[in-house]
């Protein structure tokens, strides 16, 4: 198979499961958004993370292909081969995250996105993440989608902030809280 079709070149993309749209398309923002963020991710294991917390980002990496493919075919469209997002992907996020925020001291302060090289890029990770959730609800003011692709991508930015506060934590490395612009702490 060639990677090149051309069938792009005048500006517009095949949806999933048939179908052609403009390359900028709500749609397109929304899963690309999501293919961007999976990427990252790549960034953020290539960068390098604990072995069970890498493992939770691939796994999450195999979803977001799902998500992915949710969002490019249109809810009505028939076909059989196309995966949707359900809400056993949702419970597993919350299940970590409650597993992880256990084991982590409790967040009585903002904090600053940073710290280790693997926990910033979580943190980027979060804010694209955030973006993709953005174009969803986009895309549903105009068109009918998975309600669990949402959810999903909301638990993913929280999930995505607990794992970069754990790969500080494995990491030894401190979180800086926010300060008021006064100096003094926040609340």
């Amino acid at each position: 198979m060639k990677i090149y079709t051309r069938t792009g070149d005048a500006g517009q993309t095949s949806l999933f499961a048939g179908g052609r749209v403009s390359k900028d398309h709500v749609r397109l923002h929304a899963y690309g958004s999501v293919d961007e963020l999976n990427s990252l991710l790549g960034v953020v294991l290539a960068a390098g993370l604990p072995d069970a917390l890498s493992a939770s980002v691939q796994r999450v990496q195999h979803d977001l292909f799902v998500v992915g493919a949710d969002l490019a075919t249109p809810l009505d469209a028939a076909s059989s081969y196309v995966l949707r997002v359900g809400p056993e992907r949702v419970q597993a996020l919350e299940a970590e995250i409650d597993e992880w925020e256990a084991l982590l001291p409790a967040l009585k302060h903002f904090i600053l996105p940073g710290g280790s090289l693997g926990a910033a890029l979580l943190h980027q990770a979060r804010t694209v993440c955030r973006r993709a959730e953005r174009w969803v609800v986009a895309l549903q003011t105009g068109e009918s989608i998975n309600g669990e692709v949402l959810r999903y991508l909301n638990r993913l930015s929280d999930w995505l902030f607990v794992a970069a506060r754990c790969a500080n934590r494995d990491a030894g490395v401190a979180e800086v809280q926010w300060r008021r612009p006064d100096g003094t702490e926040s609340s």
